[in-house]
């Protein structure tokens, strides 16, 4: 039998055993401090561990509570569907769609370089703006907003770890450049920047909702936390524009731009009976779903914003506060002489001489020496009230950005040969949509109403501030009869089967201090003249093929808008067509003053 060791020892390989107690090293006794340090070391630790989980859980639980959600908790924007813009028929000129945005988490994002050039690819940016954009540092980042089907399509196929889509609203305009400076457009933002879209900027924005929800690493939504906040969406805005009036509008001053070789052009339409703004079209315009490269001249809201000396459309109003003061009556004689008329150092000139002719004859043949003997018969304070209280020198108030006061200045500082000019249309300025507002006087019977760009019921016809008796007001109106008649100034503007009246006017450009030989053209007018339902006004600036009358150049889209505008409102025609035509070529026109 093997003889077991002894206790306290140990077999050896050799079956040699070895005692520990005979171990110099085995056999030292531990110092006691050395156990206590030990225990003081794991006490330090574990109080250690407890005042962290203290400061963590009870003195800074609401930072790293914080802290904690922001990895798991995200809250997703419920966007607002933006109100509809629509003409005064229901038709949309501007709705909101839901498209694909697509965006990312950049140190998320797991794509060699070949994929992430595939997603530059399928984006349409270059792989340097991608990888500019991928920036490990930024936590989120868009890739695309506001994309279409394809490109989202694209996009996921690649199903790129870290990329994901959202839906967000994209404004669509269907009327296109024709509506592009009444209805405006959205930033990226859904933001109004010009137009109605900004103007109504807070009824059709709404109110965005919000839900918090739980994501995991890979994006996706776990749970909902908290309560939905829904979306309030925005508020359609019903316009007084008539898309098709709008449209045609457009066409002929586009048309008329093109023929005349000029800059630009516009268009102003107005319902006399409600103060509806039916329609309002420059030329040039853009298109406002798309709206890269897009210039300063195309984005001007021409109508509003560019205001010009209104020449003679401002005769027929001194005219009229001659009449209304009881001066003169329409019959009243005013000698023109040969057609130069010396004045306070200058000379102011017609096209022709006309010698002995009546104040009606003033007005039809645009005599710029019979409006001035008339103006200088009233005291400058008289002229100036009178321009005020049709709308110049005041922004007109009408819901829409841009729109400009023009120049009429104090009174007491007019000089004797200023207040002749301005009485026919230098020396002050205006814009084409003041003018179309000042010429409801006339369809008003004297009344000058509020104009809107919001549809108006129609059985309560607006009420208007009277500036001239109904008696003076179908004088001037017989006046502009004539004078857009077959033997006045602007025959071009007659409209086939219905009677218009109206006004001319041709205006050198100023440039700096002085007049160059550019020019500016118009017409403003109504229809039909003895029951106005209308008033028209077209501009069209710098004309450069020879002809700047504005009779040939302004009137023959005057007769155009207003003959087709009359028939889509329903309104009959008051005069035989044969018989309109035989008077026309009988006739013989009168060249125009300016």
């Amino acid at each position: 039998m093997s003889k077991q060791p002894k206790s306290g020892a140990r077999l050896l390989g050799s079956g040699r055993a070895v005692s520990y107690s005979t171990s110099p090293l085995l056999a030292s006794k531990t110092p006691p401090w050395r156990s206590r340090f030990l225990v003081a070391l794991v006490g330090l630790a574990f109080a250690g561990l407890l005042g962290r989980a203290v400061y963590v859980q009870i003195l800074h639980t609401d930072f790293f509570q914080k802290q904690g959600e922001a990895r798991y908790a995200h809250t997703l924007e419920l966007p607002a569907s933006r109100g509809r813009i629509n003409d005064r028929s229901g038709q949309v000129l501007a709705a909101s769609v839901a498209v694909p945005s697509i965006w990312a988490i950049p140190k998320e994002v797991d794509a060699d370089a070949d994929k992430r050039r595939e997603l530059a690819k399928a984006l349409g940016i270059s792989h340097k703006e991608l990888q500019a954009k991928l920036n490990p540092e930024a936590r989120f980042v868009w890739l695309k907003r506001l994309s279409d089907d394809d490109t989202a399509a694209k996009v996921k196929a690649l199903k790129l770890k870290g990329v994901f889509q959202d839906r967000e609203y994209r404004r669509k305009y269907p009327e296109g450049e024709a509506a592009a400076h009444v209805v405006g457009f959205t930033n990226v933002e859904d933001k109004g920047q010009e137009g109605v879209e900004l103007a109504f900027q807070k009824e059709l924005q709404g109110r965005d909702g919000s839900r918090s929800v739980v994501r995991d690493r890979l994006g996706r939504v776990v749970e909902d936390i908290g309560d939905i906040v829904p979306a309030a969406n925005g508020r359609d805005v019903d316009l007084a524009v008539d898309s098709k009036v709008q449209f045609f509008a457009y066409q002929r001053i586009r048309d008329a731009v093109a023929a005349n070789k000029a800059k630009a052009g516009s268009v102003v339409v107005l319902d006399v009976q409600t103060g509806e703004v039916l329609a309002l079209a420059n030329f040039p315009s853009y298109d406002p779903g798309n709206r890269q490269n897009l210039s300063g001249e195309q984005l001007r809201n021409r109508a509003l914003t560019d205001v010009f000396e209104p020449g003679s459309t401002m005769k027929p109003f001194i005219a009229g506060l001659a009449m209304e003061t009881g001066r003169v009556t329409s019959r009243t004689l005013v000698d023109t002489g040969n057609g130069r008329y010396p004045f306070q150092g200058a000379v102011i000139s017609d096209t022709k001489p006309h010698g002995l002719i009546s104040v009606h004859e003033v007005i039809q043949m645009s005599s710029n020496i019979g409006t001035t003997k008339l103006a200088m018969q009233m005291p400058a304070r008289e002229m100036h009230e009178m321009f005020t209280a049709i709308g110049l020198g005041q922004r007109p108030q009408i819901s829409f950005p841009g729109a400009v006061s023009g120049k009429l200045r104090p009174y007491k500082t007019w000089r004797p040969i200023e207040q002749a000019t301005m009485s026919y249309g230098y020396g002050l300025s205006a814009s084409l949509f003041q003018l179309a507002r000042a010429y409801t006087v006339f369809a008003r019977d004297g009344e000058i109403i509020p104009v809107s760009m919001l549809r108006q019921p129609h059985d309560h016809p607006v009420a208007g501030i009277r500036v001239f008796s109904p008696e003076v007001t179908r004088e001037l109106r017989s006046m502009l009869q004539d004078a857009a008649g077959p033997a006045g100034t602007a025959r071009l503007a007659q409209v086939p089967g219905y009677s218009i009246g109206g006004k001319s006017g041709t205006a050198h450009k100023q440039e700096g201090r002085g007049y160059v030989n550019k020019y500016r053209s118009w017409f403003v007018g109504l229809a039909p003249i003895n029951k106005p339902r209308i008033v028209v006004a077209v501009m069209v600036d710098e004309p450069s093929t020879g002809v700047y009358y504005g009779g040939a150049v302004a009137g023959p889209v005057f007769s155009q808008v207003t003959a087709q505008t009359l028939r889509l409102m329903g309104v009959a025609p008051d005069l035989d067509v044969k018989s309109q035509i035989v008077a026309n070529q009988k006739a013989v026109p009168v060249e125009e003053s300016f």
